[in-house]
């Protein structure tokens, strides 16, 4: 199982729109299954004391977390830069995700990363810095990871992504399978 997840809780984002183009070219082009998950549907307080309570566990996340994390073998992250990084929403999701079953979220599950941003380097920075969480919480990332630089430039007023983006994402989604098939489980 492919897990896509749209990393920003921001409603009508760019970021959804490049997580539903891949969605789609997965689901036609692998015999995984895939799943969604998308921060915006995720409408609970997290910042609360339940978030950290393994017994407590919200049952919005405990349910993303048993069928669409646990079973997954492969995520894919979509991340808009926020702030030079990757959004806090994403950084809360992760740690809400990570007090209950720990390594079964986790180890040794790979991971690619898709960046997205207004300027020029396509959230490079924080697909570093997500990378170095990723990493800690033993995961392993896809050394190539796909910056979309210039948004607003990409995708028209009506959602529509252009020509090329498609084809860079294309490119990359076929490496990432190729990648998924590659290494067994740690």
């Amino acid at each position: 199982m492919i897990t896509v997840i749209s990393g920003t809780n921001r409603p009508d984002s760019k970021t959804k729109l490049i997580a539903l183009a891949c969605l789609k070219y997965l689901r036609a082009n692998s015999e995984d299954e895939i799943k969604f998950v998308d921060l915006v549907d995720i409408n609970i307080p997290l910042l609360t004391d339940m978030m950290y309570k393994s017994d407590g566990q919200h049952p919005v996340i405990t349910e993303i977390q048993d069928t669409k994390l646990i079973p997954s073998e492969h995520w894919l992250i979509i991340s808009p830069e926020y702030n030079g990084s990757f959004p806090g929403a994403l950084k809360l999701f992760i740690d809400a995700v990570s007090v209950n079953k720990y390594e079964a979220s986790f180890s040794g599950k790979k991971v690619s990363l898709i960046g997205s941003a207004s300027g020029r380097a396509g959230n490079f920075r924080g697909m570093e810095h997500l990378t170095g969480l990723l990493n800690y919480l033993n995961m392993v990332v896809m050394p190539n990871k796909l910056p979309i630089s210039s948004i607003e430039s990409q995708i028209d007023k009506t959602g529509v992504i252009n020509e090329a983006t498609y084809k860079a994402l294309y490119k990359f989604l076929d490496e990432m399978l190729a990648f998924n098939k590659s290494f067994s489980k740690v």
